[in-house]
């Protein structure tokens, strides 16, 4: 999830739910509240533990911990160095998560289609109204609402958090400032996302108990919607100046790969990308058949 989400345009949400985790995660944060002190008091610690489950959330904050301050950075140098293999191979991890979603979403009907072009369009639509963040002009209250906004979309199969606070112009600011630790712009951030966790977790766990078809027809919109973004052959069209003059990027026209390469000079890479397409297809499918194993030994 670490390593997904410090690459634009792929949700870390989309591995919690492709490894089974994802309405784990959404009630273990929901659990974080002021349901917590009568569990105190009537448990104690031991209780606190079980009521937070503190058992499954520490090793997963570890490894997207970790994983920021280390595999991030080779995902990171890979955007720069190799960005139509990476953009590849999350393509195609996105988009069999899709089909895992839909497979997911249970008995299908009509009406259904309208949450899932709820959320094609708001996929669409989201990264840009992501610079109107810059409007509020104080630079720590930008940095908190970034947090919660970046946060919330970590939720959300399909929606970037990454790729949010790049169209908001804050990417290189938030990842500069996780690599060299600068306490101030992390706690800022920090604050933002305890906020967005608190709130959005909430939404959505509601959200799936009262209306699970229909939640996941959404989460099947937004991820389908987030695919163009990791299209790996794209020219951008039309961008604006961030305000520590970072390119952020409005709009791709999407190109076969025939004609990338004549636009561009470069190789299209065909061959290594669609492997990597493959590749991270096949991922997805063999954690999702592993999470499936898992919860039927749980089930027995």
């Amino acid at each position: 999830m670490g390593a997904a989400d410090a690459v634009p345009g792929v949700s870390g949400g989309t591995i919690a739910f492709i490894t089974g985790i994802y309405e784990e995660l959404l009630l273990t944060i929901k659990q974080f509240g002021p349901s917590a002190w009568p569990a105190w008091r009537q448990g104690g610690l031991r209780g606190l533990v079980v009521h937070l489950n503190l058992g499954f959330l520490i090793p997963l904050l570890a490894g997207v911990a970790l994983s920021l301050v280390s595999v991030a950075h080779l995902a990171l140098w890979l955007m720069e160095a190799h960005p139509l293999l990476l953009d590849g191979f999350f393509f195609g991890l996105v988009a069999a998560s899709g089909l895992v979603v839909g497979h997911a979403g249970g008995r299908r009907r009509f009406w259904h289609l309208l949450p899932l072009l709820a959320g094609l369009l708001l996929a669409q639509m989201l990264p840009g109204l992501m610079p109107l963040v810059l409007l509020v002009g104080n630079e720590a209250v930008i940095v908190v609402l970034a947090g919660a906004i970046a946060i919330s979309a970590m939720l959300l199969p399909g929606v970037s958090g990454s790729f949010l606070l790049l169209t908001m112009g804050l990417y290189g600011t938030i990842m500069g400032a996780i690599k060299s630790l600068d306490i101030g712009i992390i706690m800022l951030f920090g604050i933002g996302c305890l906020i967005g966790l608190m709130l959005f977790s909430r939404l959505l766990w509601w959200l799936l108990k009262r209306h699970h078809d229909s939640t996941m027809a959404l989460l099947l919109g937004f991820i389908v919607g987030s695919l163009p973004m990791l299209w790996p052959w794209r020219e951008l069209t039309r961008y604006q100046m961030g305000p520590e003059g970072q390119v952020i990027p409005l709009a791709h026209r999407y190109l076969l790969p025939d004609d990338y390469a004549r636009l561009t000079g470069d190789s299209a890479q065909l061959l290594a990308v669609v492997s990597l397409m493959v590749v991270g297809a096949l991922l997805v499918v063999l954690l999702n058949r592993r999470a499936a194993r898992q919860a039927t030994q749980f089930d027995t």
